[in-house]
């Protein structure tokens, strides 16, 4: 764990690299991610069954060892205890009542010259949402992928996760019937993307993947985005808390640990302008570190990634750090979050105020769990409705409109050589 002062001279320095640290895999997975998608491509099921045996240890013979019925999500829900049952209800209504509210308007309209224009929003007709197996193994991700998606409209929701053993999480069947899953195939890792993007003899292909996974899933969905669209290419965890002396540095040690406890790569950054209470969160994670079940891996994280950055003053200095690190889930642990959270202009999701913790957003809150990790914010948002749809956009003139814009079109063409181009304009001028 790094510990930064921003009057120290060498702020500056060690602060950049902290901000341009790759946190990504040290394992060069492009080229072994090629081979895999090509054999795939080329061979389909006969791929995905040798990818399974050998990832897996899981042998796709019959025809209900490649998937996980209906009715075996259906049992699964049925046979949740009513505390958890009623917890993944409550989740899924407030996402699907969140993204509701981001259903975009058709526009339909006449300008002033008469020309009529709009665009209508549509659904895609399939989509394709990867849920890890192994360490992993969330439902709330499921409820997160596919709730917008049937909100968007998409008629086909199809789901790929490995079974490793043949073992399933019940939690994620049981999301899986609440959210209205249509097909949930037992493949993982970049030959589940493959089959998702061009299709084999059993799993038809889709036009959106979506969904979290290891580095060998993200760089599957980097290399096959254009042949399908894809939701972004994610990295590590990282959440980023600005606190005051105020809060307990109990809670906002657990804050951090919460994002460290995913993976050893991921990052929990803290930034106040109290050095004591610095050193009492620092001192608390020690602590919460040793009675953690996944105490090993937020350790790994937190040694190796982990930073407190002292500030002089919170308010002035932090928003612009903040601004730099672009953070996935940013925490505003202070008296007064909103001038803040007017500054801080690039973040995956805010939480505002000292009794709204990230985790709260990870489960039940509404807002999309699925965000641009590794300074993407920049210029990147969070799943949404929009990424299952798409705009087509229309415009129709007529013989009152069309000598008003026509001749400025001829005109253009002409201007860049594409003489095919004015002439089918001009034919109906003259």
């Amino acid at each position: 764990m790094q510990t930064l002062t921003s009057l120290d001279p060498d702020f500056e320095k060690d602060f950049s690299r902290l901000v341009n640290a790759r946190r990504e895999s040290d394992v060069d997975v492009a080229g072994r991610v090629t081979g895999i998608l090509n054999e795939v491509k080329n061979r389909g099921d006969d791929a995905l069954v040798e990818y399974s045996q050998r990832f897996d240890d899981y042998t796709l013979a019959a025809e209900s060892d490649w998937v996980i019925t209906p009715e075996s999500c259906k049992q699964a829900y049925d046979e949740l205890g009513a505390e958890l049952r009623d917890a993944l209800e409550l989740a899924a209504d407030r996402i699907r009542a969140y993204h509701q509210a981001q259903l975009p308007e058709d526009r339909d309209y006449t300008d002033d010259a008469g020309v009529r224009l709009g665009a209508i929003w549509r659904p895609v007709d399939a989509a394709g949402l990867y849920v890890p197996g192994g360490r992993a193994a969330y439902p709330s991700s499921l409820l997160m992928n596919a709730i917008p998606a049937r909100v968007a409209g998409v008629e086909r929701l199809v789901v790929v996760t490995p079974t490793p053993k043949g073992n399933s999480n019940p939690l994620v069947l049981a999301a899986a019937h609440i959210a209205g899953v249509d097909e949930i195939w037992r493949v993982g890792g970049a030959q589940a993307i493959g089959a998702l993007a061009y299709g084999t003899e059993r799993i038809r292909s889709v036009d959106v993947i979506t969904g979290p996974g290891n580095a060998y899933v993200a760089e599957a969905k980097r290399q096959l985005f254009g042949v399908v669209g894809i939701d972004m290419v994610a990295g590590p965890s990282e959440i980023l808390v600005i606190a005051d002396g105020k809060n307990d540095p109990d809670w906002i040690a657990a804050d951090l640990l919460s994002q460290a406890e995913h993976d050893p790569t991921s990052q929990s950054i803290l930034i106040t302008d109290d050095a004591g209470f610095g050193a009492l969160v620092s001192d608390c994670i020690d602590l919460q570190l040793s009675q953690l079940a996944t105490g090993k891996v937020a350790k790994a994280s937190w040694d190796a990634h982990g930073a407190i950055i002292v500030v002089n003053d919170l308010e002035a200095e932090a928003p612009a750090l903040a601004n730099r690190l672009a953070a996935e889930h940013i925490e505003l642990a202070v008296d007064d979050p909103e001038p803040f959270l007017r500054s801080v202009r690039h973040a995956g999701s805010v939480f505002l105020g000292r009794m709204t913790p990230e985790a709260v957003g990870d489960y039940v809150a509404g807002p999309n769990h699925v965000l641009p990790t590794g300074r993407r914010a920049r210029f990147s948002s969070g799943l949404s409705v929009l990424d299952f749809m798409k705009r087509t956009s229309f415009l129709g003139l007529d013989e009152t409109s069309f000598p008003k814009i026509g001749p400025a079109a001829a005109a253009l063409a002409h201007a860049e050589g594409l003489p095919a181009h004015a002439k089918s304009v001009e034919l109906r001028i003259k």
